[in-house]
């Protein structure tokens, strides 16, 4: 069974960071390439970083300089470092896997996580 853990969100003040974390289950990471995903009250879900199976990352141009995509591909694990937050930060973030890299450069993805809920207030 595939599965996607999506961990580390919270509530932190403008300017503040978080460290959002992604365990999949039934499958090896480094076989997968992955993407994190958001989506705030009242918008649409949209693409936030992606990462492909031999590490290259692309980004949205939102967060770009911001947040840092990575793997540990011992662990298992991949995260997403969210640095000089803002209050439009404010979302549901989630983690998605898929097993072709060109897949995942269109956005689309087999596998997603229930989400983990980051808040930045003013």
């Amino acid at each position: 069974q595939v599965q996607l853990v999506e961990s580390g969100g919270g509530s932190v003040q403008a300017g503040g960071s978080l460290r959002l974390s992604c365990t999949p289950s039934g499958f090896a990471l480094s076989r997968n390439c992955m993407g994190w995903f958001r989506q705030g009250p009242g918008k649409e879900r949209e693409a936030v970083a992606q990462i492909n199976k031999g590490g290259g990352t692309n980004y949205t141009g939102s967060v770009q300089g911001r947040f840092t995509i990575s793997k540990d591909n011992a662990k298992n694990t991949l995260y997403l470092q969210m640095n000089s937050l803002k209050p439009e930060d404010t979302a549901m973030y989630y983690c998605a896997a898929d097993g072709w890299d060109r897949r995942c450069a269109r956005n689309e993805y087999n596998y997603w996580g229930q989400g983990t809920q980051v808040t930045v207030s003013s």
